[in-house]
Parts: structure tokens; C-alpha cells; sequence
């Protein structure tokens, strides 16, 4: 792992990677809602995955260079997380995964619909789906097993300091603060490393504390 990786990036700054052996990963913010995107590249077979192409096309195909997109995974239906997708389908002919709950939302079709407890692969790695439902019907989460500890894509479903946006409606918190406890840190270890959609990286270590302190706001 590369000891100079942070996780904070900024919109019109530099990507930062980091190298977990079998897996390199690479975020990047674009503009102009910093969102992150993240591509996941297999050392071996030297496949990558993009995790939403959310925005900056150009910004993103120069990242990706010379390297073949395997396909893209958008996280779920909200715009911000998918402008960057027509163009980016047109300029690689990467299928598009997502979930079914969320899929007609998004400008490009997806050709794999995926599910809790499906898989992606990334060239001989492999990512883990988890289906978080409140933020939207169909967001996902994307776990890689990897060699030193969990790696865990949240989307908008995970940041650190809480849960994503309900807009304060109480059955979609109350749906999203159930499954990101049973599914998230009830399987998983501490050192698990979260990559949100926005913002800065965290562990679940760092926000297990706080669950209760989640609940009882009620966001």
C-alpha cells in the first residue's frame, strides 16, 4: 500500500492511487458537485473498472489513458453520479452495471443488473455487492476482499460522520441506517478502509461509535 495515498482529492487536482498488490485503485474529484470516482485496475490482467463516471468525461479518459474499461458501475440513480456516462460509454463501449431498482433512471442502459450478494469483476479480482436501500432504491455498495484489509465503495450510502441524504423522510432513514448496520458494520471488520462518493475516505473503525448517536438524530 502506498504510504503517501490520503484519500483527499480535489476538484481539478491530481488523482491519488494507491497499490494493494492485486488491485490498484484510483480516485479522482470532478466538478462541480465533488463527486469521487474510482478506478479499480487488476495488476494482472490489466482490466479496470470504473466506479461512476459522475462527471468531467475528459478528465476521467485522460486518468484511464491507454488502459481497457472493463465496464462501469454506477453506484445509483442520481445525476451528479452519472453525467460523465454517455460520454465515456461512446468513447470505450464499456457496459454499464447497476442495480435494477435504479436502472431507468440512468442515460446509458445497463447490460448487467446486479443484486445483493452479486458479484464484478475486475479482471481476476473480485468485488462483493452490497444492496443498501434508502437513499435510493438502488444503491450499492462495492466491497474488494483485498490482501491487508476490506476496501468498501459506498457510493452515497456511507460518509464519515453519518448515512447519506433521506431528506428527512423517516422509513427511507430509517431503511438506510438498518441496512448499512446489518450489512456493513455488523460483516465487517474496523480496518475496513470506505471510499465514499464525496468527500474524504474514512474506516468503519473511525464510525462505529457513532451509530447510536446516527440513530437518535434521525439523519
Amino acid at each position: 500500500m502506498s504510504d503517501t495515498y490520503t484519500g483527499t482529492v480535489t476538484v481539478g487536482g491530481a488523482p491519488q492511487s494507491r497499490d494493494l498488490g492485486p488491485l490498484t485503485i484510483t480516485k479522482i474529484a470532478v466538478g462541480p458537485m465533488d463527486n469521487n470516482a474510482y478506478f479499480l485496475k487488476c495488476n494482472n490482467t490489466g482490466d479496470v473498472v470504473l466506479i461512476d463516471a459522475a462527471n468531467e468525461p475528459d478528465r476521467l479518459l485522460a486518468v484511464l489513458g491507454d488502459d481497457r474499461l472493463q465496464r462501469v458501475v454506477t453506484t445509483h440513480q442520481h445525476f451528479d453520479h452519472w453525467q460523465g456516462l454517455p460520454e465515456i460509454y461512446a468513447a470505450t463501449g464499456a457496459p454499464v452495471t447497476a442495480h435494477p431498482a435504479d436502472a431507468d433512471a440512468l442515460p446509458v442502459q445497463p447490460v448487467d443488473h446486479v443484486d445483493d450478494g452479486g458479484t464484478v469483476a475486475v479482471g481476476d479480482c473480485e468485488l462483493s455487492v452490497i444492496h443498501i436501500v434508502g437513499h435510493t432504491p438502488g444503491s450499492i455498495a462495492l466491497l474488494y476482499d483485498g490482501p491487508d484489509r476490506p476496501h468498501l465503495f459506498t457510493g452515497d450510502c456511507l460518509f464519515p460522520g453519518g448515512v447519506g441524504n433521506t431528506e428527512k423522510d423517516p422509513q427511507r432513514f430509517s431503511s438506510l441506517i438498518q441496512d448499512v448496520s446489518s450489512k456493513i458494520f455488523d460483516r465487517l471488520p474496523d480496518e475496513t478502509w470506505v471510499y465514499p462518493g464525496h468527500g474524504g475516505d474514512t474506516t468503519l473503525g473511525a464510525e462505529r461509535p457513532h451509530l447510536q448517536e446516527w440513530r437518535d438524530r434521525g439523519w
